[in-house]
């Protein structure tokens, strides 16, 4: 069994209110994963949040499909223009490019709580995570 770094919402707070965040008009969060993350970032933000729904991994955390799907198509207001786009962890990149061609034509910052992206709250961390939003396993 493969050891995870446990985290709570008091280091991911912390780590929130320390990172510089952009203007955006939106929070968009890929589901699952992203939900909590983007939850607490419309927040803090106080900008609207809509939930992109995306499916690659198992809940073992084993791709399901040869690539990322997505399950249910999102249409933005057309005002909103700068989209702050979240998600738990980003390893390959795949889930965040289905992500970006749904949301073609805005202005996107990526935002992931580790791996790769444009802003990245814990890239000290390479070990899987036990995020406190999820079941212990």
């Amino acid at each position: 069994m493969s050891h995870k770094v446990a985290l709570d919402f008091v280091e991911i707070g912390a780590r929130l209110k320390r990172c510089a965040l952009p203007e955006v008009d939106r929070v968009v969060g890929i589901g699952s994963g992203g939900v909590v993350p983007a939850a607490l970032l419309a927040y803090k933000l106080e900008r609207p949040l809509t939930i992109l729904s995306i499916n690659y991994r198992d809940r073992d955390n084993q791709p399901r499909y040869e690539t990322p799907k997505l399950l249910t198509p999102i249409r933005l207001p057309t005002e909103d223009k700068k989209l702050l786009l979240v998600d738990d962890v980003s390893v390959s990149g795949k889930t965040l490019a289905v992500a970006k061609e749904q949301l073609m034509g805005y202005e996107i910052t990526t935002l992931v709580m580790k791996g790769q992206g444009d802003i990245v709250l814990f890239p000290e961390i390479a070990a899987c995570v036990q995020w406190p939003w999820q079941e212990k396993k």
